[in-house]
């Protein structure tokens, strides 16, 4: 029974950020918000959801002792890619309105909170943002993505620290989304170019899945279905017991945000539109999407102001909110649900049930002020 359990306000106002999580912990990296400061060069901001206490922290500024050090730490940005490793988050590409894109490999050691460039072999892919990356086994899985100095959406998949020849490739794009399912890599959405690789202001949205498959190295034939979800870019795509869900998104030909969620099933190849209950967030993008254990952290991303409906692509609203979507809430869940929802005594229950009410229902305080966008 699926359902949306928790919704609260006040923690970081992110968009275009990468978030991973790691273990009962959400890391959530850059990402920008309208209105603040970009011109001035600093370090990408950390911050991290416990998703026992839902509570937000930001972890402090790290100390960089000299400028080799500063060059290890990564500078603040957008559209860039973050995945887990062991207990190493490697984050990837993205771009800065000051230095522009950035192709440089960063490495964050969740135990000690420490920032490295690893060393790596093989040529390094170009710098660019809006790509996706995902890892099986050893290897980062990098596809896509645009790369502002030649206007080049790219349709090339890279494995680092190699490259790897990816056969008859999917259509170049960037925004999509990439998922690792067994050994195959699925392929959904993103905004390409309806005369090719090169921008030129034509925008095209692909609604179907795009399967690579990382034993052959090649982009397999894939079925037609029937019943498909519009085609989008800056949605949020994640796995569930062998199946695949997307959320939200965007589509400039249809001026439209979306907060419907699908599910894919790769064994039938098929979709399926699902309706969880509870109230959901409002139609969105570029949020982000974390599974932990039964449940998805959903956190952050834009939309249009209420004021101009739901499309308007230039006058749009940060969020600072989170969600939580459960894919098996227990009766102990539910219970807490009603107690909220229909504002039910509490003197009377434990102090541990009273104390995660509490928790359910408080608002986080690290929020940045509201300005409209432009992105």
């Amino acid at each position: 029974m699926l359902r949306w359990s928790v919704h609260l306000e006040g923690g970081p106002r992110r968009v275009n950020h990468a978030a991973v999580a790691v273990g009962h912990k959400v890391y959530s990296f850059g990402g920008y918000c309208s209105g603040e400061d970009y011109e001035t060069l600093r370090q990408i901001d950390v911050h991290v959801f416990n998703t026992v206490s839902l509570r937000w922290t930001k972890l402090p500024p790290v100390r960089t002792g000299g400028h080799e050090r500063a060059r290890e730490v990564p500078y603040m940005r957008y559209g860039h890619t973050a995945v887990l490793l062991d207990d190493t988050i490697f984050l990837w590409g993205g771009r800065n309105d000051t230095e522009g894109a950035c192709n440089v490999l960063y490495a964050f050691d969740v135990n000690t909170h420490r920032w490295y460039t690893p060393k790596i072999s093989g040529a390094v892919p170009g710098a660019r943002d809006g790509h996706s990356a995902c890892v099986l086994g050893k290897t980062m899985y990098i596809f896509g993505g645009y790369e502002q100095l030649v206007s080049l959406y790219h349709s090339s998949v890279l494995g680092l620290p190699c490259s790897i020849t990816p056969g008859s490739p999917a259509r170049w794009r960037d925004f999509h989304s990439a998922t690792i399912i067994g050994t195959k890599m699925f392929v959904f959405g993103g905004r390409a170019d309806r005369f090719g690789p090169f921008h030129s202001n034509n925008e095209i949205y692909c609604n179907k899945i795009k399967v690579f498959d990382t034993e052959t190295n090649c982009w397999l034939n894939t079925p037609s279905t029937q019943l498909l979800p519009e085609g989008r870019r800056s949605h949020s795509a994640f796995t569930y017991n062998g199946e695949l869900f997307i959320f939200g998104g965007y589509n400039a030909r249809l001026d439209r945000h979306f907060n419907d969620l699908w599910k894919f099933n790769p064994e039938a190849f098929t979709w399926k539109k699902v309706e969880p209950k509870g109230k959901g967030p409002c139609p969105r993008r570029r949020q982000c999407c974390c599974m932990v254990g039964d449940r998805i952290i959903l956190f952050g991303g834009t939309s249009p102001c209420p004021e101009q409906g739901m499309g308007d692509e230039f006058n749009l609203m940060d969020h600072s909110d989170l969600y939580i979507l459960d894919f098996s809430p227990n009766l102990k869940t539910l219970c807490k649900i009603a107690v909220i929802q229909y504002s039910l005594e509490q003197s009377g229950l434990p102090h541990d049930i009273r104390w995660e009410l509490a928790a359910m229902t408080t608002n986080s305080n690290i929020s940045r002020p509201i300005f409209s966008s432009h992105g």
